[in-house]
């Protein structure tokens, strides 16, 4: 867009350069925190997804395994409570 003021001119010219070079600023700036982000995640060994639905199930597996020998004990104590001298 052309004024008649080529001073205007220039200043417009100057606005779209620095706004094109704070655009890329920002891209540069928004890649580099992803890149932080994702170091720092991956040093705290984060498991992912998959991994812990897979453990989940696992406890819960195990959870219920314990509590049939939990009866299954109580079941033998009184047997051998009520079978005694």
């Amino acid at each position: 867009m052309q004024t008649r003021n080529p001073f205007i001119d220039d200043l417009t010219k100057m606005a779209n350069g620095a706004m094109g070079a704070l655009s890329g600023v920002k891209d540069e700036v928004e890649a580099r925190v992803r890149d932080q982000i994702a170091k720092i995640l991956d040093g705290m060994d984060i498991p992912r997804r998959d991994e812990f639905e897979a453990v989940k199930a696992m406890a819960a597996k195990a959870r219920e395994e314990n509590e049939e020998l939990r009866k299954q004990i109580a079941d033998l104590q009184a047997r051998l409570l009520n079978t005694g001298p």
